[in-house]
């Protein structure tokens, strides 16, 4: 019998060979399923891995996107900000909201004042106001700032609050808007810079910095605001000037220092440390009369920035806030000057006399309407002595008028006009009577009076103040409203504007007499005064009742005053120190006396009367 023998080839396979179906079966051996959370379904992470790919794929799409439209500034589209994030600046006298979508101010909130309605009053807000910067690549793109997303960041600095938007090109990189706000105050500062972006910015294009805005309305009557509200500015040499306040105007100007959007009561003042070489300034009227409209005017401003080495390094001033003269004065940049207190020496009137006379007054008293009442009479006691002057030459008038109309018996016809003339200014000075010196007090009162015809109406202290059945001096006093509108008039009857036209039609029909004291008897070929004077004592009342019914109750209000203490002061002179004997006695006293030696003048004005009466004869 054979002896079998141990094979450890075959051991040594076997062993191989069960390592292998080992090592096969444990990579291949069944996972252990991980249990659900009880409060989750099962299908809950099968969502989260869809959602999470879907979210991946639109960051993904999204940053193409914005690579494809921002270019160089794809890095900011990129960035975990949202356009429609804000950041607030908020001092005790303005609340301004930016927004993160162009790094400019969404609301502006003025605290302290309220529209008509008692609203909140806002100059800024639901888009009426796009601040912008326009500029191309050097990879051919074009640019607005106010379509882009920019990076806020909020800090203090003492008392002065910070904001700094970034709009980022890089890390390293970047354009910056630096807005700083102080404590009680009304003007924003505004730094425009950019960083690392000259090799970005295409220098042969121009930066163009714009500002559109449409003015709201906020008062009662919104015609009378609209013809209060316009564009000023300040151009080369100092000048100050404005866009026309109907229809649409546009102008391009040089060397501009600031632009003003005026409303009536309230601006938004845009002021540059370093004026604009040049600058595109339009104006559109918004609103019609009969068709409510939520603004009045368009406004807009257009500038080219200069770069200096490719970037931009800029500073200015916003002004946001009320039409208050010494406030806006104390800038020292004359942005008070969009106040419109009438030119010449109608403004220097209210600079010097009126402002200063109406805070004395406004710091004495609390109610408006006494304050008005009180300044008026200031004014007419002022006044009176021209009053005076003017009464005391009309009555030398009526002594010397019989002597006068026997002058006119004595040449009668139209080929003794020059001779009638001659001897009339004869009696007159060798009575001592000059005709001019009743109307030189008059007309020496008109700058008064067109100097408060501006003042009223600009007096911010005199909005929404009430006084009897007024509820706003500053607008009209309605006390009946109509079913309809009339064309000039309006849709209401103001009280007011009545009482001045009765109390003017009263005074011009003392004047008339007055005057007529003052003219020379009738000639031939010559104008009828008496005529001309009835039809003024009728015009001029119709024209305050219907021109002022829409206007402010406080300018109204002063014209019924001052009438009514013109009147008086008239009757007081006529029947208590005007003496009709003692001024005849006067005139009869001056014939007496030597002629004095004519003036140059006088001597000029005979000759050129010879002259004429010369003429005269040799066209005969």
């Amino acid at each position: 019998m054979e002896e079998k023998k141990f094979d450890v080839n075959s051991l040594i396979g076997f062993l191989l060979l069960g390592a292998i179906m080992l090592y096969y079966m444990y990579t291949n051996q069944p996972q252990p399923a991980t249990p659900a959370p009880t409060n989750i379904p099962a299908s809950s992470s099968q969502n989260e891995t869809t959602a999470e790919a879907a979210t991946n794929a639109s960051k993904t799409a999204l940053f193409n996107q914005t690579e494809k439209d921002l270019g160089s500034f794809s890095y900011a589209g990129s960035l975990p900000v949202s356009d429609t994030d804000t950041s607030v600046l908020e001092n005790e006298r303005l609340r301004l909201t930016f927004s993160n979508k162009g790094g400019q101010i969404k609301e502006a909130l003025v605290k302290s004042f309220s529209t008509f309605e008692g609203l909140p009053l806002y100059m800024i807000r639901d888009a009426n106001t796009v601040f912008n910067l326009n500029f191309g690549t050097t990879s051919n793109r074009v640019f607005n700032t106010s379509d882009l997303t920019f990076q806020p960041e909020l800090t203090k600095n003492g008392d002065v609050s910070i904001l700094t938007m970034r709009l980022k090109a890089s890390e390293d990189r970047y354009l910056e808007y630096r807005y700083e706000l102080e404590p009680n105050s009304y003007d924003l500062s505004l730094s425009v810079k950019s960083v690392g972006l000259s090799t970005l910015i295409n220098r042969s294009a121009p930066v163009n910095l714009s500002l559109n805005t449409k003015a709201f309305r906020h008062e009662k009557s919104q015609s009378y605001e609209n013809q209060m509200t316009a564009l000023y500015y300040e151009k080369e040499d100092g000048k100050i000037d404005d866009l026309s306040i109907s229809g649409s105007d546009e102008e391009t100007e040089s060397h501009v220092d600031w632009v003003g959007f005026k409303q009536h009561f309230f601006s938004a003042i845009f002021m540059t440390e370093k004026p604009f070489e040049t600058a595109n300034l339009s104006s559109k009227t918004l609103f019609e009369d009969g068709n409510p409209s939520p603004f009045t005017k368009g406004f807009a401003m257009e500038a080219p920035l200069k770069l200096n080495r490719g970037e931009l390094d800029e500073h200015f001033r916003y002004y946001i806030g009320p039409n208050d003269y010494d406030l806006l004065a104390s800038y020292n940049h004359k942005i008070e000057n969009v106040i419109e207190l009438g030119w010449g020496i109608f403004g220097w009137i209210n600079r010097n006399a009126f402002i200063p006379l109406f805070s004395f007054l406004s710091g004495l008293f609390s109610n408006y309407g006494l304050i008005i009442i009180l300044m008026t009479i200031v004014v007419r006691i002022f006044m009176s002595p021209l009053v005076y002057k003017s009464y005391l030459s009309s009555a030398k008038m009526k002594v010397l008028r019989p002597e006068m109309n026997e002058i006119n018996e004595k040449y009668p016809g139209k080929e003794n006009a020059m001779k009638r003339q001659q001897e009339i200014m004869a009696l007159q000075r060798k009575a001592g009577v000059n005709m001019m010196s009743g109307c030189i007090p008059a007309l020496l009162q008109m700058p008064v009076f067109f100097a408060l015809f501006r003042f009223f109406p600009s007096a911010l202290d005199l909005r929404q103040k009430g006084f009897l059945w007024a509820d706003d001096l500053s607008s009209y006093d309605s006390v009946y409203r109509l079913p309809f509108n009339i064309p000039l008039y309006g849709d209401h009857i103001s009280l007011f504007p009545i009482l001045a036209s009765v109390a003017i039609f009263f005074y011009m029909q003392m004047n008339q007499s007055q005057q007529m004291n003052m003219q020379a008897p009738a000639q031939e070929g010559m104008p009828d005064m008496q005529k001309m004077m009835k039809m003024m004592m009728y015009l001029s009342p119709v024209m305050m009742l219907v021109f002022f019914n829409s206007y402010g109750a406080g300018l109204s209000l002063y014209y019924f005053v001052s009438n009514l203490l013109t009147i008086t002061i008239m009757l007081v002179i006529k029947n208590f120190i005007i003496d009709e004997d003692k001024i005849h006695a006067q005139i009869e006293e001056n014939k007496k006396r030597p002629e004095k030696k004519k003036s140059k003048f006088r001597e000029r004005m005979e000759a050129a009367m010879k002259e004429a009466q010369e003429q005269q004869k040799r066209r005969k």
